[in-house]
């Protein structure tokens, strides 16, 4: 597939690098030309160029991206131009990046209904894991659902999940188990995970695994508990 990511700043470097590495063809623009110098090596493409000027936007294969997504962080005013003039461009798919709640209310005003806000995302997730030890990592879903990945219950271990039935129990479900262990990776030891395929009645809930499971945060909370 055919990407766009417009700003190089952490967050547009990072989703380039990583959706180069996975295949895509990515173009990349900046308006620092240090920065995509030093990028040029790691994405596909790489441009610099004003993203607020309509000539220099219509330079690029708009009509046959996949998706552009809208980088831009630290410059709101930029961030927002640049949106509406994609807008005009009519390009079919447009994902922004919120910063503030102001920024969100004016995509949401310009019909993007495609946006992420990184920052908010990492600290809800990072507040998580603080206020449960047990919690490893989460995603929120929607306002109701998450994902969130936990550690086996002691009480559950060598159990099945049929036998377990946390969905009757807790309302959740499990859609993998994940085992983890240490890997040395460029003279690092490294921590590294490795899920076992969709969950089944019959998959055993071992000692050290994590469970990835879907539902309410709440029940999920009441599992942890062993609140039944």
């Amino acid at each position: 597939m055919k990407y766009i990511v417009l700003g190089l700043g952490h967050f547009g470097k990072s989703l380039a690098i990583h959706l180069t590495e996975l295949g895509h063809e990515v173009i990349a623009a900046d308006k620092n030309m240090g920065i995509v110098e030093q990028l040029k090596d790691k994405i596909t493409h790489t441009v610099c160029m004003d993203t607020t000027d309509r000539e220099a936007m219509t330079s690029l294969p708009l009509k046959d991206s996949d998706a552009v997504i809208v980088a831009i962080g630290e410059d709101e005013g930029a961030s927002l131009l640049t949106t509406a003039l994609l807008k005009q461009l009519q390009v079919k798919r447009i994902i922004g990046r919120v910063v503030s709640d102001l920024q969100k209310t004016v995509l949401q005003a310009m019909q993007i209904d495609e946006y992420i806000m990184p920052e908010e995302e990492a600290a809800e997730r990072l507040a998580m894991r603080l206020d449960n030890i047990d919690i490893i990592d989460s995603f929120k879903v929607s306002d109701r659902y998450s994902i969130v990945e936990i550690r086996v219950p002691s009480k559950y271990v060598g159990m099945t999940l049929k036998d377990a039935n946390l969905t009757n129990k807790y309302k959740v479900i499990v859609l993998t188990t994940v085992k983890t262990y240490e890997k040395s990776v460029k003279e690092k030891v490294v921590l590294h995970k490795e899920a076992s395929g969709i969950a089944g009645s019959e998959t055993v809930l071992q000692e050290n695994d994590l469970l990835v499971v879907f539902g309410e945060l709440a029940d999920i909370k009441r599992l942890i508990q062993n609140v039944d």
